[in-house]
């Protein structure tokens, strides 16, 4: 067994997407080789209606899938190939956007105003790429959650955990994303196969990650539930904790417990010509692309 390192551990930063949504964004448009096969990570948290119910209007995708995670609140969409549904809190929609496809989703609050989740963009092989656009919806009461003897709950979302197979199938970057939550003062140890590229996101209460400089997770300062934790080198709520090759990574939950997204997948290793929702292998493929959107050939016929 080895540890994953910590490479590096940042807040999301605030951000403005769509016709006017306030989230906050973990990563996205920098590096794509950076968390490959993973390109943008947001999080659409927010309690005032006024900040999110613009929502994001018909937008095209090609070359990529996006994941919409929702934990408080609905998001209606809908599609340029007659799809149409809602999410609610709980449920999952991966979308494989292929060749190419024009959407819309429109956040709801839940009765109190509050919304909650989260999207992230994995790209496509370039053997994939061009792939007829598909979804898969996935309800809450779908999605697997083990609960183990310390209280340690995970959903498994996405792959294979502890014995349980997300809903999720076929889908290009070999991905697991698990939705953890460990109680307070708890030090968990997770498995992650070596070849994964792999992050986590904590949105709720405080963790701190093992390193290998620090291989027991942290340095001994405060009691939490009966074990010493440094509580000055744990992370809190909106923060990216990207880690390094290993095959598991150590946490130790703070005094409030944490919740926190793991995700991880098989990198791609291709080059990416990105430019907004479209990521293709090429600058003329790049180019192709946005010609089509403005002759109006964008949108492939169904076989």
């Amino acid at each position: 067994m080895s540890l994953r390192p910590t490479l590096e551990t940042r807040k999301a930063t605030p951000t403005m997407e769509g016709a006017g949504v306030k989230l906050h964004r973990a990563f996205g448009f920098q590096d794509p080789s950076e968390l490959d096969p993973f390109l943008l990570f947001d999080d659409f948290r927010n309690d005032h209606p006024q900040d999110y119910m613009a929502g994001f209007p018909w937008h095209p995708h090609r070359g990529i899938e996006t994941i919409t995670y929702v934990l408080s609140g609905s998001v209606d969409h809908s599609d340029s190939l007659g799809n149409n549904g809602t999410l609610g809190a709980g449920d999952v929609q991966w979308m494989t956007a292929g060749s190419g496809i024009l959407h819309q989703e429109m956040p709801k609050g839940s009765a109190s105003g509050q919304m909650h989740g989260f999207q992230l963009w994995g790209n496509l092989p370039s053997d994939q790429k061009m792939t007829a656009p598909r979804y898969q919806d996935v309800q809450s009461r779908d999605i697997p959650e083990i609960i183990d003897d310390d209280g340690t709950a995970v959903r498994v979302i996405v792959g294979e955990f502890w014995g349980r197979k997300g809903p999720v199938d076929g889908i290009a970057a070999d991905p697991q994303y698990l939705d953890i939550t460990i109680p307070a003062g708890v030090k968990k140890t997770f498995r992650i196969d070596t070849y994964r590229r792999a992050f986590a996101y904590i949105f709720q209460g405080e963790a701190a990650f093992a390193d290998a400089s620090n291989p027991t997770g942290v340095l001994l300062e405060k009691e939490i539930a009966g074990q010493e934790v440094n509580i000055r080198d744990m992370s809190g709520d909106r923060t990216l904790v990207r880690f390094g090759t290993g095959d598991e990574i150590t946490v130790q939950a703070g005094p409030q417990g944490v919740r926190f997204l793991l995700i991880s997948g098989a990198p791609i290793n291709e080059p990416a010509a990105w430019h907004g929702p479209i990521v293709m292998n090429t600058r003329a493929e790049l180019h192709q692309a946005f010609k089509e959107l403005r002759n109006g050939t964008f949108i492939r016929p169904a076989h």
